[in-house]
């Protein structure tokens, strides 16, 4: 867990509780130091790499009466591009036109992410700063987030300014597959079928 990341998350709530459970001395130190330690949270070729595989993610916002809301976002892998060292962004696509991510963005900037890599149980918790920038605002921006071979509408770009980030422990995230993963672990078990499928045929042959 990064400095910046504890000094956010670990509120004086969440400190109470964790003094009440014994974990306070040991998350203390990292609130603590990063408070005092400059600038947010610097993304590296390990979080580049991961994002580039990602296919999803769930975005939280707050709207104007506090209540937060969980959105699910996806998308071809790597649609969540690494603009810069501080931060990522990706095409938004038309969905349902409630528009309450979008809503809640415009208002309150504050957001977290969360992206999870369910067949290696991994996951990435974000905190960031959210904007919304449109086609006419910065069409270079928005072009290079689009993916012409994806069947969706682009309809704005979202850029998160990333304040923190923590790779979260694996417990209990239940392994899921997408078809791809699957296909790469079933080929070589297809081909063995097919191979003993041949054979046993030349052997029925042979004896008739």
């Amino acid at each position: 867990m990064s400095r910046h990341y504890a000094s956010i998350a670990f509120t004086p709530a969440v400190r109470s509780v964790q003094d009440e459970h014994g974990s306070a001395t040991f998350y203390g130190r990292k609130a603590d130091a990063g408070a005092a330690a400059p600038g947010p949270d610097r993304l590296t070729d390990d979080e580049r790499d991961y994002l580039a595989e990602r296919d999803h993610f769930y975005l939280a916002s707050v709207g104007e009466t506090g209540w937060p809301y969980v959105q699910f976002r996806g998308g071809p892998p790597g649609f969540v591009k690494v603009l810069d060292d501080h931060s990522i962004g990706w095409a938004d696509f038309r969905g349902n036109l409630q528009y309450i991510s979008t809503g809640n963005m415009g208002g309150e900037q504050r957001v977290a992410l969360i992206f999870l890599d369910y067949a290696h149980t991994r996951r990435l918790k974000v905190f960031g700063r959210a904007r919304i920038v449109t086609a006419p605002q910065d069409p270079e921006l928005v072009a290079s987030m689009t993916d012409p071979t994806y069947d969706a509408r682009v309809e704005r770009a979202v850029v998160v300014d990333v304040a923190a980030y923590d790779w979260n422990c694996p417990q209990h995230i239940t392994p899921r597959y997408t078809l791809a993963e699957l296909e790469g672990a079933l080929e070589p078990m297809r081909r063995r079928l097919a191979a003993l499928e041949a054979e046993n045929a030349e052997l029925r042959a042979g004896r008739t």
